[in-house]
């Protein structure tokens, strides 16, 4: 692109900004490519496949791969939603700005919380997982306290990259990529070639779990390494303002992240189930460790140390970025002064170009969750679990958000539109969200402690009550006045109403419950 079409384009982006409300401070430095990577290094196949990959075949067997399937189809259905909705309103933050203009202020604040929160969880325990593996690489005894000042290590280091700005992060985020792409297919070309004990039909055969009752029970409870690892692509368009033509780039970058993430992520989980060599103890609890002892056996000691390496390489892209996605969140929470402390999470580092204080809000949380997991008996399961549920209800309050206004009469204004396919594609998304949801919270552990058996959809439920008994108690979204709800077409009465009624009180907002 020459100089004279760059700065043209991005006159139109920031034209197209301003006609939303907003002045950008962030610079647009991040490529195509960049904002690629930083959706695939977020939902990271490698972090995902080697964080579950012993809990989804020891609960569901070798069919646990077929989730994989299931889950990307499913999220592709909601990535498409999303790319609507990021076309026409191509703002900071994702999900807050996207149900703010779809929906209201405290629908969006809502949405904005859950996610947030869920986020935070998130990069807890994608640091968590990488803490495991570091100890290891290490040759540190796994201990609890081991593995968690390792993961802040990784947390820390992690910020440090982020606070380098949009630039370091955009290399950041394509060097994750090609190193976890590049290392996943070297690693299961090889274990293919070298420590395949069993053929492809060991896909369709439980090995026993379930005990033998309904196996839909047993896969249903494995189908979280699916479900954990469908999510990132929403990362493209939390940095919408840091990327050239976003209404273009961003939905095909989201599609992208789906296709290849996918794939990688099926690609690696398959090589792994064919290379151990005794399944049924896995299933059996006797081997509680698979991953590791493959890549001893395929590799030996140093070659193990090195593909570790790059596994923790991917852990570590995929915290910076969901860091940043967090960090972008909580600015434009700040930016529009919808939360308490919003006067520090909308500084703007000038030099830098980042958010310093909605940066370090994304570090802090995180660390006390990790600290926190000292308590807590099988901590990563749960943090992984509560994540994945916070995650998905932020973007199923989405998707009902566009059904909600598609059928008041939205109708996609941007440079990716779904035509006469995005009611049926909108309605099939959130019918998969639902569906992931019951399934994430489903209690399957009668013999454990009711509050234990419970913990995920106790904790999602906490966290939206606690949002609502915050809005009720200090209503900051009440004194917003960016634009809201400007995406379903007004009636002729309200005249010039239309695009920003921030000065109205939200009396006529519905309920986000």
């Amino acid at each position: 692109m020459s100089p004279i079409e760059t700065t043209g384009q991005h006159d139109s982006d920031e034209a197209h900004l301003a006609s939303l409300g907003y002045t950008s401070e962030f610079k647009r430095d991040m490529s195509p490519w960049a904002n690629f990577s930083l959706g695939f290094t977020y939902l990271s196949p490698v972090t995902a496949v080697y964080t579950m990959f012993a809990v989804g075949l020891a609960v569901g067997g070798p069919p646990m791969i077929w989730t994989l399937v299931i889950a990307g189809v499913g999220q592709l259905l909601v990535a498409l939603v999303f790319s609507e909705v990021v076309a026409q309103y191509p703002v900071a933050g994702g999900v807050y700005p996207w149900a703010r203009r779809l929906w209201g202020r405290r629908y969006a604040w809502l949405t904005g919380w859950v996610y947030m929160i869920a986020l935070f969880v998130t990069i807890a325990s994608v640091v968590s997982g990488a803490g495991l593996y570091f100890s290891s690489l290490l040759g540190l005894t796994s201990t609890v306290d081991t593995v968690i000042v390792c993961s802040l290590a990784v947390l820390v280091l992690a910020t440090v990259i982020n606070y380098l700005g949009t630039r370091v992060l955009a290399t950041a985020a394509i060097f994750g990529f090609a190193a976890e792409l590049l290392g996943a297919l070297a690693v299961g070309v090889w274990l293919l070639a070298t420590e395949r004990h069993h053929n492809l039909g060991v896909l369709f055969d439980s090995f026993g779990a379930g005990d033998g009752s309904n196996y839909l029970w047993a896969f249903a409870a494995a189908s979280l390494i699916g479900i954990y690892n469908y999510y990132g692509f929403e990362a493209c368009g939390d940095v919408a303002e840091e990327v050239r033509d976003p209404g273009r780039v961003i939905p095909k970058a989201m599609r992208r992240t789906i296709y290849v993430g996918g794939a990688a992520a099926t690609f690696v989980a398959v090589s792994l189930v064919l290379s151990v060599s005794d399944i049924s103890a896995v299933v059996s609890g006797e081997d509680a460790d698979p991953v590791s002892g493959v890549l001893q056996t395929a590799f030996g000691t140093a070659g193990s140390k090195v593909i570790l390496g790059i596994v923790l390489l991917s852990f570590l892209s995929c915290a910076i970025s969901l860091q940043a996605a967090a960090s972008r969140l909580a600015y434009s929470y700040g930016r529009d002064d919808m939360i308490a402390g919003s006067r520090l999470l909308r500084k703007f580092s000038p030099t830098r170009h980042i958010p310093p204080y909605a940066l370090m809000l994304a570090f802090a949380v995180p660390a006390v969750i990790v600290l926190a997991s000292k308590f807590s008996e099988d901590a990563l399961t749960k943090i992984v679990s509560f994540a994945s549920l916070g995650i998905y209800l932020g973007f199923q309050m989405v998707v009902f958000a566009a059904l909600r206004a598609r059928l008041k009469g939205w109708k996609p204004s941007g440079a990716y539109r779904l035509g006469k396919w995005g009611l049926p594609v909108n309605i099939a998304a959130l019918v998969y969200g639902i569906t992931a949801m019951v399934t994430l919270a489903w209690p399957r552990t009668p013999e454990a402690p009711w509050y234990d058996n419970y913990i995920v959809l106790l904790s999602g439920a906490l966290v939206v009550g606690a949002g609502l008994v915050y809005m009720a108690v200090h209503p900051t979204h009440g004194r917003s006045e960016a634009p809201y709800d400007d995406a379903i077409p007004k009636k002729k009465e309200e005249g010039a109403a239309g695009t920003d009624r921030a000065g109205e009180a939200d009396a006529s907002e519905p309920s986000p419950v």
